[in-house]
């Protein structure tokens, strides 16, 4: 796909609205709403790459409450024509149907493979990929399961979601204790992921989120590695013109 004049390809992640609390999820969406009112006339297409929410679960008839400003946003952009992919994440995998039919975003279980002026891209959340985490890979399976998805759903809404966002609250991430150290090309999973891939055939970039952490970093024959960060410290986000790809963080 070749990019129209002026205009640009978008990527973030990880906004986990909803944590530690109301007040400041309020105030980090009202951030994001800002930077999407500031890209909104050079967007081509936005990529979203998982964990948008902290948690998310649909019922048949019911879903989380609040987010509305977000949500109303990410519908401006799909009702102006201009494409929204919305990745799932390990935070908000029990994504459905709600949000593609409702404000008309691409849903997006596993990584895809992009083409634009030229370059290919390989983009998706990040998480289950690459060596290790085992214990995170069975539970994604269980979470993804049928019969699991079947068996919260049976739970009140009241029930299930307060348990959800009880936990939540108590993650790492709500915390404040996110790991924030660069562990080395040989210990970072997705460097490792995006190595092995290159074995294959040719990215000019991989990205992702779930890292939380900011990263650029040069593989083989030009090929990167890009880690979107999150938006709980770094307001971070990825655009790319059509010649070059800039990994964007606040100052």
């Amino acid at each position: 796909m070749q990019l129209q004049s002026g205009k640009k390809i978008y990527f973030a992640s990880d906004f986990h609205l909803g944590v530690p609390d109301s007040t400041s999820s309020l105030e980090r969406e009202r951030r994001v709403i800002a930077w999407m009112d500031s890209i909104f006339t050079t967007t081509q297409e936005l990529y979203l790459l998982g964990d948008v929410f902290d948690f998310w679960f649909e019922y048949k008839t019911v879903v989380p409450r609040g987010h509305v400003r977000l949500l109303a946003k990410i519908a401006q952009f799909t009702d102006a024509g201009i494409p929204v992919h919305y990745f799932t994440g390990n935070h908000d995998m029990w994504t459905f149907d709600y949000l593609e039919k409702e404000i008309n975003v691409k849903i997006h279980r596993a990584p895809i493979d992009a083409e634009y002026h030229g370059k290919k891209f390989h983009i998706g959340h990040g998480d289950g990929l690459g060596p290790g985490d085992h214990g995170y890979k069975f539970i994604k399976k269980v979470f993804a399961s049928p019969l699991c998805q079947w068996l919260f759903a049976r739970l009140h809404p009241n029930l299930g979601i307060g348990v959800a966002n009880y936990f939540s609250r108590k993650s790492r991430i709500a915390t404040g204790t996110t790991d924030e150290r660069y562990h080395g090309d040989d210990q970072e999973w997705l460097v490792i992921h995006s190595r092995e891939m290159l074995k294959k055939q040719h990215y000019d970039y991989f990205i992702f989120g779930h890292r939380h952490l900011p990263l650029d970093i040069s593989l083989s024959n030009g090929s990167r590695y890009i880690n979107l960060g999150d938006w709980l410290k770094y307001d971070s986000y990825a655009v790319f013109d059509g010649e070059s790809l800039e990994l964007i963080r606040k100052p």
